[in-house]
């Protein structure tokens, strides 16, 4: 349980213990709320921006809200609000969520965490209706029950209950389905611009790399800071100039341009994570780097490209 008291200001002081013991949780959900957003929006890097979009929102209500009886599905209730706006903003329509209310008859539930659940894609679970889709991502992807279920959802238990059950079924029939190996299209002009990128990452040309920020790029270091603006930007490259712990490769994450970064100490053969960047005409405008949240590697779609960035490391 956590109980605030609301200031003048609207905002707990830095000092009140309730705000620290908060963000204590915040961090120790945040793989669990990762792992939800990721999968209800098909995207792991959608995923973090909804996570860190949901904590600035708890922040910002927990004053009001008095005394939180269940922080952890408070926040959950938050993130899926949060996702269903993401999902209806990038749909320019509306999300249907409750379409099981208007059939209570329950489907065959013959398998509790399986293994086609436990390795279904993030794109995977896109192909659910949205309460499906919450109802497996909670139960048996973070192990919620069915009543905190209806809590984060907004559904009665019985239609909770029935998206479960219905949402499995259906994860286990895609199982069955033949593979999607259609592979992710990449113009040549994006691809020499990526492979350039990381190249320069390779040979530790970070001049040459600095020199591909747009002047208003955003960096995104997830769960730790964020940066705009050349200057600040070009900042973030002296870490990696100043370690020979990490060799690089581009990649294709969830159906977006990004460099994968192996940690030479671990595996040359598994990425530890990945950076995701979007590059528009010859510039990067946005980086999003994963080295702190590599909880975001579970799931995700990846197609890598053909550089032979291990055999010359």
């Amino acid at each position: 349980m956590i109980r605030t008291q609301p200031s003048s200001s609207g905002t707990p002081p830095k000092s009140d213990p309730t705000r620290d013991e908060f963000e204590r949780l915040l961090s120790e959900l945040r793989p669990g709320l990762h792992r939800y957003c990721a999968r209800m929006t098909g995207s792991a890097v959608d995923g973090e921006d909804i996570v860190q979009e949901a904590m600035i929102k708890a922040f910002v209500a927990l004053p009001a809200v008095g005394v939180v009886d269940n922080p952890e599905g408070w926040v959950f209730r938050i993130a899926h609000n949060t996702a269903l706006d993401f999902l209806r903003r990038r749909a320019r329509g509306p999300v249907i969520q409750h379409e099981e209310a208007l059939d209570m008859v329950p489907a065959p539930d013959s398998f509790d965490q399986s293994y086609e659940v436990a390795t279904a894609s993030l794109r995977t679970f896109m192909r659910l209706p949205a309460l499906q889709r919450s109802a497996v991502i909670l139960k048996d992807v973070l192990g919620h029950s069915v009543e905190e279920i209806a809590s984060v959802t907004g559904a009665s238990e019985p239609a909770a209950k029935s998206a479960l059950q219905r949402g499995r079924a259906r994860l286990r029939a895609f199982a069955r389905e033949p593979e999607d190996i259609a592979l992710p299209m990449l113009s040549d002009a994006m691809r020499v611009r990526l492979t350039a990128y990381v190249d320069g990452f390779r040979a530790g040309d970070f001049d040459a790399v600095r020199a591909m920020l747009a002047d208003d790029v955003t960096l995104d270091l997830v769960a730790k800071f964020r940066k705009q603006g050349r200057s600040e930007v070009g900042e973030y490259y002296s870490r990696y100039a100043a370690s020979e712990q990490w060799t690089f490769a581009p990649a294709i994450v969830d159906g977006r341009t990004a460099m994968l970064v192996y940690d030479r100490e671990i595996s040359l053969e598994t990425p530890a994570y990945f950076v995701a960047l979007d590059i528009e005409r010859d510039r990067v405008v946005a980086i999003h780097d994963f080295l702190f949240a590599r909880y975001a590697m579970d799931g995700i779609a990846l197609h890598r490209l053909n550089h032979p960035h291990l055999r010359s490391a």
